[in-house]
């Protein structure tokens, strides 16, 4: 899911109780850059590239533009005024939706139409969210080559992907909530790009039917009311009372891909040390064990594997119609055997558990989400970015969350990863809220968009 600040889902309500509208959201700075495209109304922004299209039949918005029209902010202040219980979302555009084109990017599901809620879009719809439209993905949410999507801090940059307009599209304040996806770092990236928090729950903690979903938002406190939403809870419930970085104990563990770090992102990470330890905070360095440095190779071995087996139909079906990537799965480029790929799988599953004992020693473990700030979009191939950093997060299943506050030498907003054990997601969202609220006191990100 990608969630966005100030108005989200809640028990009903996607308002939450300690926010009384945009202006007082809290977060690395006032994000509301993001845009959109074939919106009912019209944008007054540069970059209107998030969205692919509004519902079918019927808009559910009518009557609420006025002759001059509505940006996204006020239209959702506007819709709160006339039905509390109300919220705007967005979705990726690879997620099935009753009402409306689900495109995933490709030629071949042009105006594609699944005439089913995913699961996690039921959820949303029972408990009054209003669905306004989709986001830009890459291609099946799997390649590389980006969608027309900018980012919302500066337009000649990545937003990052696959989920580029979600995590965009909530930067800018556009709308308070919106799904996402992610498979390597479709999720943790867009977040770190963007400036805003982004959770990938613990593997399997929401339902997958209709695709895989993660979260995104401005806020923990937007996190943590969808939690709710779709029952994210832990064993033990934490102590309601707010998290206290004094004593608490921190993992910063640079992985085997540290080498792939610019000094931006190593700047970042020693910034995040020096920043907790002045709040109390006991802060060790975390080596993993030699096996999670091959995780890459795995990872890389079930992507094939299951890629080659995902895309079958659409291969035998319009060939000439798909990404190079996504051809390369299908033939096996890469000659892997199944052999190779049963053997992935057992081998990750065997890291899972010792992966959740290292970091129940700690709050969390701290990790990087990015190798670097934004890339500039070149084209054709409007690159997303390096998701090496959020590989093995994504398939070791813990759950993990990108916590914004750096700033980078290009003004451009750096996140850090924060990581606990499966199924320890309500744990690690009042952690997150702490450390998230420290680094944007110190980290250095003040965003530059002005407020609409």
């Amino acid at each position: 899911l990608a969630l966005g600040s100030g108005d989200v889902v809640a028990s009903g309500n996607l308002r939450p109780p300690n926010q009384q509208g945009r202006d007082q959201q809290t977060g690395p700075g006032q994000q509301q850059r993001g845009g959109g495209e074939r919106i009912p109304f019209p944008m007054p922004r540069q970059n209107r590239r998030s969205y692919v299209g509004p519902p079918r039949g019927e808009d559910p918005l009518a009557g609420l533009y006025g002759e001059e029209g509505m940006s996204p902010g006020q239209l959702s202040e506007e819709i709160e005024k006339q039905d509390e219980q109300r919220r705007l979302a967005t979705l990726e555009d690879v997620i099935n939706t009753k009402d409306m084109p689900t495109q995933h990017n490709s030629p071949i599901y042009k105006d594609h139409r699944a005439n089913l809620d995913a699961s996690p879009v039921m959820t949303l719809r029972a408990s009054g969210a209003l669905i306004f439209g989709k986001t830009h993905t890459t291609e099946f949410a799997t390649c590389q080559k980006g969608p027309i999507t900018c980012n919302p801090h500066d337009p000649t940059r990545t937003p990052g992907g696959s989920s580029s307009g979600s995590g965009a599209v909530v930067a800018d304040f556009q709308v308070p909530i919106s799904l996402g996806t992610q498979t390597g770092g479709s999720t943790l990236r867009p977040g770190s790009y963007n400036g805003i928090y982004a959770l990938k729950p613990t593997w399997n903690a929401i339902s997958r039917e209709g695709l895989k979903i993660w979260l995104y938002a401005r806020s923990v406190a937007d996190l943590e009311l969808l939690a709710k939403v779709f029952r994210l809870e832990d064993d033990v419930t934490p102590s309601p009372e707010p998290f206290s970085l004094k004593g608490a104990k921190f993992g910063f563990t640079k992985t085997s891909v540290w080498p792939k770090a610019e000094e931006p992102v190593r700047e970042a990470f020693t910034l995040a040390k020096k920043l907790l330890e002045a709040k109390g905070a006991i802060v060790e360095d975390v080596e993993l064990p030699e096996e999670f440095t091959i995780l890459q190779e795995k990872y890389r071995h079930i992507l094939a594997g299951e890629g080659r087996a995902a895309f079958l139909g659409d291969y035998l079906g319009n060939k000439d119609l798909l990404d190079p990537l996504i051809l390369d799965h299908v033939e096996n480029h890469s000659k892997m055997s199944r052999a190779d790929q049963v053997d992935a799988y057992d081998f990750i599953a065997a890291l899972r558990p010792v992966i959740d004992k290292i970091a129940g020693k700690y709050a969390c473990l701290i990790t990087p989400s990015v190798t670097s700030e934004p890339p500039v979009t070149t084209e054709p191939m409007r690159y997303t970015g390096d998701a090496s950093f959020q590989l093995q997060w994504s398939v070791l299943h813990p759950p993990a969350i990108n916590v914004p506050g750096f700033e980078g030498p290009n003004s451009m907003p750096i996140g850090l990863t924060l990581v606990a054990p499966r199924y320890h997601d309500q744990a690690l969202l009042k952690v997150a809220e702490a450390v998230g609220n420290c680094w944007n006191a110190g980290g250095g990100f003040t965003s530059k968009l002005a407020d609409f």
